[in-house]
């Protein structure tokens, strides 16, 4: 697999390309992560506050579905895409709350940037950035959000001290992200294509948590948790018919939504 400079230019161009796409082809949700993930991929229809327009599909989970925000919250979404959770975030923390979404994909940026537009929301900022250096400043967040965002980046231990400091005292988390529970076939780890998929870059779950607890984080909640399953027509490229059926019956990659909080 590509060191950290690399794997950090394949999710900038795939996700730029998807953002490109998406304007070409107004997509909606039938993008997915990386352009082919859609069966991670959860309905948002019934969260007030969501548009369709800035849904790219790129998501594993419903992180503002358990963020427990507050009206007046100030909230970070790290990996922010189209603007899909902000959005959702802004109904929950209202008028009087500060929506920041940060990306590290200028595509993106301008995407959601112009989805904030169309519906005249000033309380939502979007900014182009690297999460493990998050160019904001310390103790300013109520809540931190992130869908299926942290796997795709090399440096989880990074991310994890920067959301830390980045919470206010009393602050926490609502996090969706792909982990596994087992070891993944060698030849989809060295895809650069199932890296950008949110698959090869993901870590085992227990290494995940630890990561958190490192990080300083107390009271650490796993949300919800199911199963991901690779179709056959993207696990055909990297695995036998066998192993194909093996990872069926024992599926190893796993969708969680964990919560922490900052003291």
């Amino acid at each position: 697999m590509e060191n950290e400079l690399q794997l950090k230019e394949i999710v900038r161009e795939s996700y730029g390309k998807i953002a490109i796409d998406s304007e070409k082809s107004c997509c909606g949700s039938g993008c997915g992560c990386g352009g082919s993930a859609t069966f991670m991929d959860e309905d948002y229809n019934s969260l007030n506050g969501y548009n369709p327009d800035a849904d790219l599909g790129l998501g594993c989970g419903l992180p503002t579905n358990f963020a427990q925000i507050k009206k007046g919250d100030t909230v970070i979404d790290l990996g922010s895409g189209a603007g899909n959770d902000c959005f959702v975030a802004r109904a929950e923390a209202g008028e009087n709350g500060k929506i920041i979404g940060i990306d590290f994909t200028e595509e993106m940026i301008i995407k959601a940037k112009k989805n904030a537009q169309k519906r005249g929301f000033t309380n939502i900022e979007f900014i182009q950035g690297d999460i493990e250096k998050i160019p904001l400043d310390s103790n300013i967040a109520n809540v931190v959000i992130s869908n299926c965002v942290l796997n795709l980046v090399p440096n989880k231990k990074a991310v994890f001290h920067e959301i830390y400091r980045v919470l206010k005292p009393n602050g926490h988390f609502s996090i969706s992200d792909i982990v596994v529970t087992g070891e993944l076939p060698e030849k989809i780890k060295s895809a650069a294509e199932m890296y950008a998929a949110c698959i090869s870059g993901a870590v085992m779950k227990d290494t995940y948590l630890k990561c958190i607890e490192e990080a300083g984080f107390k009271n650490i909640i796993v949300q919800k948790e199911r199963s991901i399953i690779l179709p056959d027509e993207e696990a055909e490229s990297f695995l036998s018919k066998e192993e194909i059926s093996s990872y069926k019956k024992n599926p190893i990659i796993k969708s969680i939504t964990v919560y922490a909080e900052k003291e």
